[in-house]
C-alpha cells in the first residue's frame, strides 16, 4: 500500500495537472488510493471500475454514475480515461482485421482479430484448446506487449522495427478492451481467446505483461485459460513465470531442432540454449490436462526435413513434458531471406511428429494479404 500510496502522490503534485493520466491499467487497490485522495465514498472505485472495465467507456464524461462536480474535479487534476484507440483498421479476404492502436505517446501498436482463430489452441489441453477441434464461432486476438521487439530473430518483420519500447499494462489489456469494444463482444457469452503472440517479447516486459494479465482477468473477466503466452525462450522471465498463480497457457518459439540451426535464426540462442530453456519450462507447474505447446516456424531448406522432425521428437521426448506442437508455414515479408516449405513438406513433417507419439497441428495462417500473420506485424500501412 506504502508504494501505491507513494506513486499516487507524485501524481498528485502540483505539476501533475499540466499531464494527462490515465486511469484505464489501474487495478481495484491502486483505484481505491487514488479516490481517496480526493475525499471520494469507498463506492467509487467499484464504479469506475465498472465503467471501465466492463462498460469500457472512453471518456470520463461516460462515467454516468459519478457527479459532473467529480468528474470536472478528476479532469482538472490530468486524469481521463485513456482507454487505446484504434486509429486505422486493416481487412483480409479471410475475416481477420489488424488495427494500429494508438499508445499514450501517440506511437502505434499492432493488434490482430481472427473471428475463427488460427487452431493455436488446439490440443493444449484447455476448454479453448477443446472447442478449436469442434467450434468456429469463436474469435483469438493477437496482443502485442512492446512496439518492436529486441530478440531478432531473422524470419520476423517486427525485428526490422528494433525496439522502441515497452508498453504499460493499461496500453496492453487496453488493446483487447478496445477490440471487444470495436465487435460488440459479449464476454460470457462469445467465446475470446487471448494469445499475446504480437510485436514484443512479453518477458522483457515481464511486470506489465503480468499486471495486463492480472487487470484483464481480475476486471475485465477474460479467465487465464483463455490466454496463452509466447516467449522466445527468456529463461529469467520463465522461471518467473512457473511461480505465479494466475498465468496464461505456456507457449516456446523453438523454431528449430538444434542450437545451430536455432542460433542461424535466432540469435538469442547463444545466451540461453535450447537445454536452458527446456530446464526453465520444467518448472512451470501445468493444470490438470494442460500442455506446454512448441511452436516451430518451418522454413524452406532451413528446418523443415525429416531429420530436423527426428530431433524435435528427440527434444520433447527429453523435456518429458505434457506438450505439443505448433506447426507454422513460414509466412512471407520483404526483406526477410527465406522462403516458404513446400506443402508435401509440411504435410510430411506433421505425420513424422505424430507417428512418434508427438501431438502435432498446423496453425492457419489468418491475414497473410494485410501483413497481419504470424511474423508480419511491422505497423504496415499499405
Amino acid at each position: 500500500m506504502t508504494s501505491i500510496r507513494g506513486e499516487l502522490t507524485s501524481i498528485l503534485d502540483a505539476g501533475a495537472a499540466a499531464k494527462a493520466r490515465p486511469l484505464f491499467g489501474l487495478r481495484n487497490q491502486q483505484l481505491s488510493v487514488l479516490l481517496k485522495e480526493f475525499s471520494a465514498a469507498g463506492y467509487r472505485t467499484k464504479q469506475l471500475e465498472e465503467a471501465m472495465y466492463r462498460q469500457w467507456v472512453d471518456a470520463l464524461d461516460e462515467v454516468s454514475t459519478y457527479p459532473k462536480e467529480f468528474r470536472e474535479q478528476l479532469a482538472k487534476a490530468g486524469f481521463h480515461i485513456g482507454l487505446p484507440q484504434i486509429v486505422e483498421t486493416f481487412k483480409s479476404v479471410d475475416g481477420t482485421e489488424r488495427y494500429l492502436i494508438a499508445g499514450l505517446d501517440k506511437q502505434t501498436v499492432e493488434t490482430v482479430w481472427m473471428p475463427e482463430g488460427d487452431d493455436g489452441e488446439a490440443g493444449d489441453g484447455s476448454e479453448a484448446g477443446d472447442e478449436e477441434q469442434e467450434l468456429r464461432h469463436r474469435a483469438t486476438i493477437c496482443v502485442s506487449s512492446q512496439i518492436g521487439c529486441a530478440v531478432n530473430c531473422q524470419f520476423c518483420l517486427t525485428a526490422k522495427l528494433g525496439i522502441i519500447r515497452n508498453l504499460s499494462a493499461g496500453e496492453i489489456a487496453g488493446q483487447v478492451v478496445a477490440v471487444l469494444k470495436r465487435h460488440k463482444v459479449e464476454l460470457g457469452r462469445d467465446r475470446i481467446n487471448l494469445v499475446f503472440m504480437g510485436m514484443g517479447e512479453p518477458f522483457l516486459n515481464y511486470d506489465e505483461f503480468m499486471d495486463a494479465v492480472r487487470l484483464l482477468v481480475e476486471e475485465v473477466g477474460i479467465p487465464e485459460s483463455r490466454m496463452t503466452v509466447s516467449t522466445s525462450g527468456i529463461v529469467p522471465g520463465i522461471e518467473r513465470f512457473a511461480e505465479e498463480t494466475v498465468r496464461p497457457k505456456l507457449a516456446i518459439s523453438l523454431n528449430a531442432s538444434n542450437d545451430k540451426v536455432r542460433e542461424s535464426i535466432m540469435p538469442i540462442t547463444r545466451k540461453w540454449d535450447i537445454a536452458d530453456v527446456l530446464e526453465a519450462v520444467k518448472k512451470v507447474k501445468l493444470r490438470p490436462r494442460e500442455r506446454v505447446t512448441f511452436e516451430y516456424v518451418l522454413l524452406g531448406g532451413v528446418n523443415d526435413q525429416l531429420q530436423h522432425a527426428d530431433e524435435v521428437v528427440k527434444l520433447v521426448r527429453r523435456a518429458n513434458l505434457p506438450s505439443k506442437v505448433n506447426l507454422i508455414v513460414w509466412n512471407p515479408g520483404p526483406g526477410t531471406p527465406y522462403h516458404q516449405p513446400d506443402p508435401s513438406d509440411v504435410t510430411i513433417f506433421q505425420q513424422r511428429l505424430i507417428d512418434n507419439g508427438v501431438p502435432a497441428f498446423i496453425r492457419r495462417p489468418r491475414g497473410r494479404d494485410i501483413y497481419a500473420a504470424c511474423g508480419q506485424l511491422k505497423r504496415t500501412v499499405s
